[in-house]
């Protein structure tokens, strides 16, 4: 590097410095905590445990402040009763496709010209929905039973033992990649059911090596050694779902066919198109596998929750015209009426979904909150919400917010529960693993059918215990904050054994 270059580059970083430390609160701004160390602020506090040091910074300042994160200024809100103020503020005032483009960019190499995610979002949303879903769900059982019942040797091999997380993830990972971008041949047999399985473990396989990494590529803290990794995933992955891979598979989902005729209206070579369904498959399969983890190692710990579910299941499924092993496809209607179950996946959620909503300040605004108050934004600046802290952790919302209740979401007469209370008024946003306004997810109902439909199986067909009876639940590995579904810092071993 010239003495000129290095030179303009210390000026440049010195006048960066000198930036971000000048700023000052103004009146009506939240309050502002730079941290002690210049440019990087709480960089270094906030990536290594995001909720631990935005609880001690609600408890230093209340449910709104400002602080600097590696040359960013990111005013944090915690209070739900005013998270509405921020999720359907217009695009022209609070932003979200550029962090989308940002993450789209760093994470997966995906470049699309003219990039709108509303666009592309409201295209897609009919392919989740009715008709659509409802093949969907059945495809997804389908592929549930072709990935966990369809090898014939495996009924006579006894106790196995695996990672549950592992197990989970699998599986459905697996199922989901066969349900949206196609199978073998139809109709099935037996031949093209052990090739589904063959396949679709090498997806997983290959995608779990990248999706370990992807807090670190998103952070840009990957050594050389992660680099060559990712790269040799990304590869991998990108041969996997080619467009032209995927077009001799069968039975291919609308969605999927809707996602690609709107790549190539936007003109996105195949190449890129590939990039892009890698990214698609993140985005809907990647938080499915951890959350039924989650639900199911809760259910293991708490053996009246485990019964609680399992009478529900008897009475529901075998009240159908077809006994529980007999199901070709399990009805809506009866994936509709398991109350307990939806409540355990409810209070699994609300202790382990931790996305960040963020926003990009497009406008210097006021925004208004539910109390009355107002604080004045600038632009440029960053808004998160962080709701894994409030509403889902919040001690004044739920008793003992830490512990498992399999019925928290349920009401005396067995039906749902849906009001909640902060500060004597009753929440809107009580539990948010899904997101909500403008980026809520549009897969929502598939992927709750697809986790019930993974958990009933299990329950149905399988003998299931834990490795060992003093088996914990693990901590959360903390580099995961802000990707959705949290992951535990190891796997949990568990036993299971098809049921004879």
């Amino acid at each position: 590097m010239s003495w000129a270059a290095l030179l303009g580059l210390l000026v440049a970083l010195l006048l960066l410095l000198l930036l971000t430390r000048r700023r000052a609160r103004q009146p009506g701004e939240p309050p502002l905590d730079r941290g002690s160390i210049p440019w990087l602020g709480h960089a270094l506090e906030f990536g290594r445990d995001a909720a631990g040091f935005l609880t001690r910074m609600k408890e230093k300042h209340g449910d709104i402040f400002t602080i600097l994160v590696g040359g960013r200024y990111v005013t944090v809100l915690l209070d739900p009763h005013s998270y509405d103020m921020v999720v359907w503020e217009p695009r022209t005032r609070l932003d979200f496709h550029a962090y989308a483009v940002f993450l789209m960019e760093r994470i997966f190499d995906v470049q699309l010209p003219h990039y709108n995610p509303s666009d592309e979002k409201a295209k897609m949303k009919p392919t989740l929905l009715h008709r659509d879903l409802q093949a969907l769900t059945e495809a997804m059982y389908t592929n549930l039973c072709t990935i966990l019942l369809g090898d014939p040797t495996e009924a006579g091999r006894g106790w196995r033992e695996t990672g549950l997380l592992d197990f989970s993830y699998s599986c459905l990972l697996r199922a989901g990649y066969l349900t949206l971008y196609g199978v073998e041949v139809m109709p099935h047999t037996q031949d093209s059911q052990a090739q589904d399985r063959v396949h679709s473990a090498d997806v997983f396989h290959t995608f779990r090596h990248l999706e370990l990494l992807l807090p670190k590529l998103a952070r840009g803290s990957l050594s050389a050694g992660d680099k060559d990794r990712v790269r040799s995933a990304k590869d991998r992955l990108w041969k996997l779902l080619s467009p032209a891979r995927l077009a001799l598979r069968a039975h291919r989902s609308s969605w999927l066919e809707s996602y690609l005729r709107h790549l190539e209206e936007m003109g996105v070579s195949e190449e890129m198109q590939a990039r892009a369904l890698v990214l698609q498959l993140w985005a809907t399969q990647g938080n499915m596998g951890p959350a039924a983890f989650w639900l199911l190692l809760f259910l293991l710990k708490n053996p009246e929750a485990l019964a609680a579910v399992r009478r529900e299941l008897e009475h529901v499924l075998w009240g159908t015209e077809q006994s529980g092993s007999q199901f070709t496809t399990i009805p809506q209607k009866a994936l509709d009426s398991m109350p307990v179950l939806d409540s355990v996946l409810s209070e699994s959620l609300r202790l382990t979904a931790a996305p960040f909503i963020t926003r990009e300040v497009v406008v210097d605004l006021t925004m208004p909150l539910a109390d009355g108050r107002e604080f004045s934004l600038r632009r440029g600046d960053r808004l998160l919400l962080f709701p894994f802290l409030s509403p889902q952790k919040d001690p004044e919302i739920y008793t003992d917010p830490e512990v498992f209740k399999y019925n928290r979401f349920l009401n005396p007469d067995g039906s749902e529960k849906k009001d909640f209370y902060k500060d004597g008024k009753r929440l809107k946003n009580y539990n948010m693993p899904w997101g909500a306004g403008h980026n809520q997810c549009l897969g929502r109902s598939y992927a709750v059918n697809s986790i019930k439909q993974f958990v009933v199986l299990m329950l149905t067909h399988f003998d299931l215990e834990l490795g060992s009876a003093d088996t914990e639940v693990p901590e959360f590995d903390l580099s995961r904050y802000g990707f959705g579904l949290m992951q535990p810092v190891h796997d949990v071993l568990i036993r299971y054994r098809i049921q004879q």
